[in-house]
C-alpha cells in the first residue's frame, strides 16, 4: 500500500492522500506524458480528488491540452501530479514523487501503442 505522501525535488511542494482512496496504479506511455517528463514513460497512480491535499507551496499548473492540468514545482520543476476531465473526480500522482516510491505497484501499461520502440519490458502487465 503507498503511503499516502510526496514531494516534489526542493520539498517546497508537498501533498498527502489517504492510501485507501488509491484507485488504481499504471505506467502511462503516451507522447505527452513522455514530454512533460522526458522519459520514455512514466507511472503515475489514481485518487480520489477528494483525498488528495496540497501543502507548503502551491503547485504551478500547465493546461497542456483541452481539459488537462499538470501540476508541478514552480522552483524545481518536478512533475507532481495530472488532472484530465476525462477521468472526473480524480487526481494522479507521479509515483516518483511519493516519499516511498518503491511501494508503488504498477498494474497495467496504458497508451501501449505509443510506448517508443527501443523500450522492452519484461513485465506481464496487460498493455491497453
Amino acid at each position: 500500500m503507498l503511503d499516502g505522501q510526496g514531494r516534489c525535488l526542493c520539498g517546497q511542494v508537498r501533498y498527502k492522500f489517504d492510501p485507501e482512496a488509491v484507485l488504481w496504479q499504471g505506467h502511462c506511455h503516451c507522447e505527452s506524458c513522455r514530454r512533460a517528463c522526458s522519459a520514455p514513460f512514466t507511472t503515475f497512480f489514481g485518487v480520489r480528488a477528494s483525498a488528495w491535499r496540497w501543502f507548503g507551496k502551491a503547485p504551478s499548473v500547465y493546461r497542456s491540452s483541452p481539459g488537462v492540468e499538470r501540476f508541478f514545482c514552480g522552483r524545481c520543476g518536478s512533475q507532481m501530479a495530472y488532472r484530465s476531465d476525462r477521468a472526473p473526480g480524480e487526481i494522479h500522482g507521479y509515483a516518483a514523487s511519493l516519499d516511498r516510491p518503491e511501494l508503488a505497484t504498477p498494474e497495467r501499461h496504458e497508451f501501449a501503442a505509443e510506448m517508443l520502440p527501443w523500450v522492452h519490458l519484461a513485465d506481464d502487465l496487460p498493455r491497453e
